[in-house]
């Protein structure tokens, strides 16, 4: 395990907290509708199937994250939504979602090595999807040039690496109902991560990117979920995660998140975030006083390609709060957490001065809020409870003195998504475990800082 190193995870230097456009990435992303009132929403489309289009022919519907023209005329003076449920609304009367309006959620980048020799790039880990696919010489000019990415490497370059392999007709593409998609071919390639090298990965080389993507930073994204909801066609590939399983012994399929929150900066390698791969770091489970013996693991469900877990209970200030059934995503490619409304409702009734705010499409609070005055806030993961850090609870400005909870409605989903400001919390173990795969986690000490916003 000698050779094997962390791979740091420095903070995106231009990542700039803003609490709907995350809640925007995560509609994009999981494609759920909103429960709440709000600017944005689903909005069902019809395209005309056949060759009389609409005109006797079949008409087809598919639905579009939308912004409406002029949210505040659709507002009664209640602040009551006309569409709260996030109904269907008609496109005729809403707009496309600005490139603007979106970010990819970028708040952690990782270098990874790709190729013979290595070529360094920046990418965004996201145990919430399947492809590993980076920004490549294959793209235009102009999209190349517009790129922005002090002096580092932009795009990878597979004629410069002696061990890529193209596959031949393989291609992939991954599309959200904003209309924004990536998309190019695909060849196999040896991957560095952090000294752990992984054989015959499939990397997908971007030829097209959309706008919202192309306005994104870092050169791509690894995804560390399952195998089976790789986007390449016609035959999906193994992501990093399943071929680490195939290619390693039993000890070594597993990869660690330790994701530090923006007030560690008092105490040591509280604020150094990283992953390992092959190992778990012994230093940081001693650092919040565990062992291997001791960390809490729960069962994944992973039949929808997702690290899902259960999460049937919640505690807000030691008041019980049992959810039967109920499932959650470990997700570090999104900031926020989501839960149901009923949850949501429930933990901003106990911050005083909190209240839902449409025009952010969320849930705002007092930026003057002490951490005293927050409730304490536990979620399940399996049988045990992990409690939220209180600190990463305001997650942006809101403006007006106000911040922007990290705690949101999950809106039509059926399950939650555990993002960022969960695994803040704990020392996350990602167990791949002969085909039986578990999610192991620690509960990490709590921090000094007293302040509640984010310092941006």
């Amino acid at each position: 395990m000698s050779s094997f190193q962390r791979v740091a995870l420095p903070r995106n230097q231009v990542y700039k907290a803003n609490g709907t456009k995350s809640y925007l990435h995560a509609m994009r992303k999981y494609g759920f509708h909103p429960t709440k009132p709000g600017p944005y929403f689903q909005a069902k489309q019809f395209q005309p199937q056949g060759k009389f289009g609409r005109v006797g022919g079949r008409m087809r519907s598919h639905y579009v994250l939308a912004k409406r023209h002029h949210p505040s005329s659709s507002q009664g003076a209640t602040g009551t939504d006309p569409q709260p449920s996030g109904t269907e609304g008609d496109v005729g009367d809403v707009g496309e979602v600005p490139a603007e309006d979106i970010q990819n959620d970028s708040l952690y980048l990782c270098e990874v090595g790709i190729g013979s020799p290595e070529q360094k790039l920046y990418l965004d880990f996201d145990t919430g999807s399947s492809d590993l696919w980076v920004w490549s010489t294959e793209l235009p000019s102009d999209i190349l040039n517009q790129a922005n990415k002090d002096n580092q490497q932009v795009a990878f370059d597979p004629k410069k690496s002696s061990t890529f392999k193209k596959l031949s007709g393989e291609t992939w593409k991954i599309s959200y109902g904003d209309s924004s998609s990536a998309s190019g071919d695909v060849g196999t390639d040896t991957i560095d991560l952090g000294g752990l090298k992984v054989q015959g990965q499939a990397v997908e080389l971007a030829k097209e990117l959309s706008q919202q993507f192309a306005q994104g930073n870092g050169s791509g994204l690894l995804g560390l979920a399952f195998s089976s909801i790789n986007t390449v066609s016609p035959t999906p590939q193994k992501t990093p995660v399943d071929n680490i399983a195939a290619q390693k012994g039993t000890g070594e399929q597993v990869f660690t998140a330790y994701l530090g929150s923006w007030r560690d900066t008092d105490e040591a390698d509280k604020g150094e975030s990283f992953y390992t791969f092959g190992y778990i770091d012994s230093a940081t489970l001693t650092a919040a006083g565990a062992t291997e013996s001791t960390i809490n693991y729960a069962d994944v469900d992973n039949s929808q390609g997702f690290w899902q877990i259960a999460s049937a209970s919640a505690t807000i200030n030691g008041k019980p709060l049992p959810r039967t059934s109920n499932t959650s995503i470990m997700d570090t490619g999104t900031t926020l957490c989501l839960v149901d409304d009923a949850l949501v409702d429930e933990v901003y009734a106990a911050i005083p001065g909190a209240k839902y705010d449409q025009s952010n499409q969320g849930y705002i609070f007092p930026a003057d809020t002490s951490v005293e005055d927050l409730p304490t806030i536990t979620l399940a993961i399996g049988d045990g409870q992990v409690e939220f850090q209180k600190e990463d609870l305001g997650f942006a400005d809101a403006g007006n003195g106000m911040v922007y909870g990290s705690i949101q409605s999950r809106g039509s989903m059926g399950m939650d998504i555990y993002g960022d400001a969960v695994l803040k919390a704990v020392y996350a173990v990602f167990d791949v475990n002969n085909g039986s795969p578990r999610f192991g986690w620690v509960q990490r000490k709590e921090g000094t800082q007293n302040t509640t916003v984010p310092p941006r």
